[in-house]
């Protein structure tokens, strides 16, 4: 359920995704090359997919129909409706956990946060503003959406806060930026591959 929201999402945003990554490729590798700035392949990887991030998000926040629901401002009344496991449990109780744990990682790698309540305190400003905007352009608030997105993003923070810490008792020479760039480009082709596995099922 999840991958197939991810895979609807990526459908259509396709087009805003790739033009904006040409440009914002562009721009970062002229300001590089122009300002003789070092070059890490890992680190412009994972600000280019902070980027792409955002703008599914933006699709999911503003153009996805939810018309069918209403304003929610009591906690857990929505989340507790659903049957653990069912289709709608696994899509508005775990698709928003899931959509901001990226955000909760790409917060502590770019701020270098230390503490929870930091990265609580910058999930929360988000999560508030996109149920207040959505309030605003006549969709529905829902508190237990900011309750799910705040769990959704210390879990990513957690994650974030996991690698960091195993990068500290690694060997230097793993810490090297080569190590990072290699394992970025065996992650890209084996989600390269699987979504090619996936376009060629149908899914």
């Amino acid at each position: 359920m999840i991958r197939d929201q991810i895979m609807q999402i990526l459908g259509e945003v396709w087009p805003t995704i790739l033009i904006s990554s040409v440009i914002v490729i562009s721009l970062r590798l002229v300001y590089i090359f122009k300002n003789k700035e070092q070059f890490v392949f890992y680190k412009e990887l994972l600000s280019l997919a902070f980027i792409i991030y955002v703008l599914c998000l933006f699709y999911v926040v503003t153009f996805q129909d939810v018309s069918w629901s209403t304003s929610n401002f009591i906690p857990f009344k929505e989340m507790f409706r659903y049957d653990f496991g069912s289709r709608l449990f696994i899509k508005n109780v775990l698709g928003n956990i899931v959509l901001f744990a990226p955000y909760g990682f790409f917060v502590g790698y770019f701020l270098r946060l230390k503490k929870f309540k930091s990265a609580l305190f910058m999930i929360l400003i988000a999560s508030v503003s996109i149920e207040v905007t959505q309030l605003l352009i006549g969709r529905v608030f829902d508190i237990d959406d900011i309750i799910l997105n705040i769990i959704g993003g210390l879990i990513g923070f957690a994650i974030f806060k996991s690698m960091d810490n195993i990068k500290k008792h690694l060997p230097n020479v793993l810490k090297r930026p080569i190590f990072y760039n290699i394992i970025v480009i065996i992650v890209i082709v084996l989600g390269a591959m699987y979504m090619l596995n996936l376009i060629e099922l149908g899914v």
